[in-house]
């Protein structure tokens, strides 16, 4: 199987064409049909990807998916703690309690590393993901209860996809120059831009929300490039549990 490659500023690349026909893509995807290679390996990786993270409830999961970069250096570039004790106490008193927990978890997968909260969103905000995203690409979401699955993508420290909506398939209307207005992750700094399911980046994006769809957990894994041999990054036990040693996550 190909494996993903990621393409310089961030975003898989999936060594194919910049599709941008939604029905011509969805055609031949149905089809198998006229794929380059790179398709064929996307989609073959999403069946995997998909069975590896099952059809689990993902509300009030909060999730950092980062790439090419390590729990060692996500810890580096965040103010965090690690947090001492026994792993199996941790985990247990955790799966005793979910909603007393405290701490993120941070693992390394294949491709980089990703930092969950079961019932939280801090690792969602903009001033976690974008410290993550620097030199490369984060996607972080919210499975918010009351309004559904809240995504966003930062890239090199910056936020350019806000709003998104991981797993809610391609839009018939994408234009991959589409512009948004600044400032829409509301932190202030004017560096964000909205956006529909994929971010406004690339066709790239339409193609892995098609493969993807009701999947955002998958998605947030597949956009950065991450291969899970196991879905221990978001069931447990973690490599390390982290404490945010301050709470404005905004900036």
């Amino acid at each position: 199987m190909m494996a993903f490659m990621i393409k310089d500023g961030g975003g898989p690349g999936l060594g194919g064409r910049s599709w941008t026909d939604v029905d011509e893509m969805r055609e031949r995807l149905e089809k198998g049909t006229d794929l380059t290679p790179g398709e064929l390996a996307a989609v073959e990786e999403s069946r995997r990807l998909i069975a590896v993270l099952g059809n689990r409830d993902v509300e009030g999961l909060g999730i950092a998916c980062v790439a090419g970069i390590d729990v060692t250096e996500a810890v580096r570039r965040l103010n965090v703690e690690i947090v001492d004790g026994d792993a199996e106490r941790m985990m247990a008193a955790w799966l005793a309690d979910p909603f007393g927990l405290t701490a993120v978890w941070a693992t390394d997968v294949p491709g980089g590393c990703v930092l969950t909260q079961p019932y939280g969103f801090e690792v969602s905000l903009p001033g976690v993901t974008k410290a993550l995203s620097v030199g490369t690409t984060c996607y972080g979401m919210f499975a918010n209860p009351k309004s559904g699955n809240q995504g966003s993508i930062a890239r090199d420290g910056r936020i350019v996809g806000w709003d998104l909506h991981p797993g809610g398939g391609p839009n018939d209307d994408y234009d991959e120059d589409d512009d948004y207005d600044e400032d829409d992750d509301g932190d202030g700094d004017g560096d964000g831009d909205g956006g529909g399911d994929g971010g406004g980046d690339d066709g790239n994006d339409v193609l892995l929300s098609y493969l993807y769809q009701h999947q955002a957990l998958a998605y947030c894994f597949a956009y950065t490039g991450l291969r899970p041999a196991d879905d221990r990054a978001v069931a447990g036990p973690p490599d390390v549990w982290l404490r945010f040693l301050n709470r404005d996550h905004w900036n």
